[in-house]
């Protein structure tokens, strides 16, 4: 029996080394990706994807699979061993480094207001953006442990300690900076922390109790209650004020009255909102509070220059006639206007419309919001477009197309002066010669290029001449029109363009 015990023992481990031994033969090859969708495999030959690369060795022999680092510049995220098709199909950037030992994989504490996460510089901004908050990232933080206990001395709350007097007093602060506060007195005992508690919470039991005052808090956009020692409460809502609730602990803004509102101008809440126009500062007569001297001061700007309202941060662009298609009037400027606290600004763009002010409209879900910026008119290589899709290449210049290639805002020339004026002006020269036949017994008659004796034509030549900048006859931005830069002349003889074309110049400058 031992015997036979023995030889079953044996032939077992001889069919699982078989097993073994035909597995190990099989996957004898490196697949970039397998025919079943997977990466960088060891697999049977068979089993690779023809498609892609292969070789008869282990993966972490070859290049195309060995594995390094994948970062993604975007969300700040890092994944080590990782191949390197993987990472380019992933739209990543791929380092020669499997534990992600490079700077943009740096950890360090990332602190958002008084939470915290140990991460990497740029998932750090990516976090901070996302909440709304500025990047706060430190280096020499060695663990999430550590990281977390920087964002808990950041916590909120009542530090209630005895002062000098004896008397149980509070102060609304930080954790870490409650610590300090015993050992600014030689009388005062050791402080305690209270979390999200006011320093008018009934239970805490100090000098601190409610009041009908309010005030601005440095760095934040809400008006306040004020306790009776000097501390701040919650968001100033007027229907709290009896509230004893109200004035225990930390109210977050989003559960506050008006939540989601300016709240501009309102006498019962100060739920302030910058982005939408409004923030804490003195009541002024007119706008007052129903409790305290502050209020939500409203920063839009009404009935601005352009006849319209705009609210807080908006920018806009204005222009002394119209503009774009070579149509700016002579000696017009573009303007960039701004709303700034209830202030409208006004910033000329750079002189001779070498800068020309362009504005974007975004719906943020509370409504259009236009932003405006004065940038580089790329008016210069326009004239040596022989093509229209180069013409109106908007990547590399700022041109349109009228049967040859013109700037889309015409550069302001000092045409008084000789020298770069009489250059850009010249290429607008044009000429035509027209054909004529003559009988025996009748006058001549045009036969060839007859169109070119039509003031239409002369016109034409004239838009061109108007586009590459203040030439040709055209009219300036207070509206007087002008011919002395052109000239258009038959067979010797100076003719000029009629009331008709003069009236439709004025109309596309704009003026007059």
């Amino acid at each position: 029996m031992k015997q036979k015990r023995i030889l079953i023992i044996f032939s077992m481990i001889i069919l699982v080394l078989s097993l073994y031994a035909v597995s190990a033969a099989t996957a004898d090859y490196c697949c970039e990706k397998t025919t079943y969708g997977a990466w960088c495999q060891n697999a049977p030959k068979e089993k690779c994807n023809e498609k892609f690369r292969s070789a008869p060795t282990s993966c972490d022999a070859t290049s195309y699979c060995k594995e390094g680092c994948c970062y993604d510049s975007i969300e700040g995220l890092c994944m080590e061993n990782t191949p390197q098709k993987v990472c380019d199909d992933n739209k990543g950037s791929w380092h020669d480094s499997a534990e992600c030992d490079i700077p943009q994989c740096t950890l360090g504490c990332c602190v958002l207001d008084n939470q915290a996460a140990f991460v990497s510089l740029t998932r750090c901004k990516k976090l901070s953006s996302f909440y709304g908050v500025e990047t706060d990232f430190r280096t020499g933080v060695a663990s999430e442990v550590e990281c977390i206990g920087i964002a808990q001395s950041r916590d909120m709350g009542a530090c209630v300690y005895e002062s000098p007097d004896y008397i149980r007093t509070c102060k609304f602060t930080t954790r870490e900076d409650c610590k300090q506060i015993a050992s600014a007195g030689s009388n005062m005992t050791e402080s305690e922390f209270y979390k999200d508690y006011l320093c008018s919470a009934e239970e805490l039991a100090t000098e601190c109790g409610p009041s009908r005052e309010t005030t601005c808090v440095d760095g934040k956009e809400e008006v306040y209650f004020k306790d009776t020692c000097g501390n701040p409460a919650n968001i100033y809502d007027a229907s709290k004020a009896d509230d004893a609730e109200y004035w225990k602990k930390i109210i977050k803004k989003g559960d506050s009255c008006g939540y989601g509102n300016s709240n501009a101008n309102s006498k019962a809440c100060g739920n302030c909102n910058y982005f939408l126009g409004s923030l804490c500062k003195d009541a002024k007569r007119g706008a007052e509070a129903q409790y305290g001297n502050k209020i939500c001061t409203d920063l839009n700007c009404y009935q601005t220059s352009d006849g319209k309202d705009h609210r807080h941060g908006e920018s806009w662009c204005s222009y002394d006639g119209n503009t774009g298609n070579g149509s700016d009037p002579v000696g017009s400027r573009h303007i960039r206007h701004i709303c700034i606290a209830g202030e409208e600004i006004v910033e000329p763009c750079a002189d001779y419309r070498q800068k020309v002010c362009i504005q974007t409209e975004t719906d943020t879900g509370n409504g259009i919001f236009i932003e405006a910026n004065c940038i580089v008119n790329r008016w210069q290589d326009c004239v040596q477009q022989a093509t229209q899709e180069a013409c109106l290449n908007t990547d590399k210049r700022d041109c349109y197309w009228i049967g040859q290639c013109v700037p889309n805002v015409p550069p302001g020339l000092k045409f008084w002066e000789s020298g770069d004026s009489e250059g850009v002006c010249s290429s607008g020269y044009a000429q035509c010669t027209v054909y004529y036949e003559k009988g025996l017994f009748s006058d001549k008659e045009p036969v060839k290029n007859e169109e070119c004796l039509e003031e239409d034509w002369a016109s034409s030549k004239n838009d061109i001449c108007v586009a590459l900048g203040d030439c040709g006859a055209y009219v300036n931005w207070a509206g007087k029109y002008t011919d002395d830069g052109y000239e258009w002349k038959v067979d010797g003889d100076s003719k000029y363009l009629g009331q008709g074309i003069v009236n439709s110049l004025k109309e596309r400058a704009g003026v007059g």
